[in-house]
């Protein structure tokens, strides 16, 4: 298959996976490789991935469970990506990709449909920060297709009671979102803190949360990124390349 003009064809982590990515385009960041590692998902079945961007976490997904995934994404350009990314890999029977607003498709798609979702939506109110004057960059980053609100009830009409939902966002969102999940029936059952180093602040928080369930939330211990300065901790490591960890240089570099 060939790539586009800017394109390339990255290796994702130690999966034999490959990935097409571009700097055009707002590329996967470490968000969505701890997500993916994170989220609860059943052994087969049925999941879905919203806001996939290129689709790095269905991919990832296919090493821990044989369920199918769809995979939804409203940005065309991403979207191709995506499914050329499945195609290079041979998921085309295990990863569908969707493009459209994942706020029209979610009834499309089938609302209890799904045993699991998993979601790494944009972190930033529409009109908040610095607006990237890159499309891409923008749709990413901000919700300007869809509040953290909207987000979250389409993920609790897609999964089905028993199910789980996962995500990834801001530890400065924790009280909104708890608070969205939870009007949704969406309960709160593992959150974990994401910190750079020992001592600093929080800048990712993971939660997965139970459709219909009773009340009962665990707060898991914290996750550090980095040992030092340029080395990542040994559970980053063992999430990013397995048990037999990496060289020095995959150890310092950013994937």
């Amino acid at each position: 298959m060939e790539l586009q003009p800017s394109e390339r064809l990255d290796d994702l982590l130690t999966h034999e996976l490959r990935i097409i990515q571009s700097r055009e385009v707002f590329s996967f960041s470490m968000d969505a490789v701890l997500l993916a590692h994170f989220a609860g998902v059943p052994p087969s079945g049925r999941i879905v991935d919203l806001c996939t961007g290129n689709g790095v976490i269905p991919l990832l997904l296919t090493t821990r469970t044989r369920a199918s995934i769809d995979a939804v994404e409203i940005q065309p350009r991403l979207a191709d990506m995506a499914r050329r990314s499945v195609e290079i890999n041979g998921m085309g029977t295990r990863i569908r990709i969707v493009e459209g607003d994942l706020r029209e498709k979610s009834r499309e798609l089938g609302w209890g449909s799904y045993d699991a979702v998993t979601v790494n939506p944009p972190y930033m109110p529409p009109l908040t920060g610095d607006r990237n004057g890159n499309e891409h960059y923008a749709v990413a980053r901000h919700e300007v297709h869809g509040t953290l609100e909207e987000i979250v009830e389409n993920c609790a009409r897609l999964v089905r009671t028993g199910g789980k939902v996962s995500m990834v966002h801001r530890p400065g969102r924790l009280v909104e979102i708890l608070a969205s999940m939870t009007r949704w029936k969406l309960e709160p059952k593992r959150l974990r803190f994401v910190h750079p180093h020992v001592g600093s602040e929080a800048n990712m928080v993971l939660i997965e949360a139970v459709r219909d369930a009773k009340p009962s939330l665990r707060l898991l211990s914290p996750l550090i990124v980095y040992a030092d300065k340029e080395r990542y901790s040994q559970e980053i490591m063992e999430i990013y390349y397995g048990s037999k960890g990496g060289s020095a240089d995959e150890q310092a570099k950013e994937l």
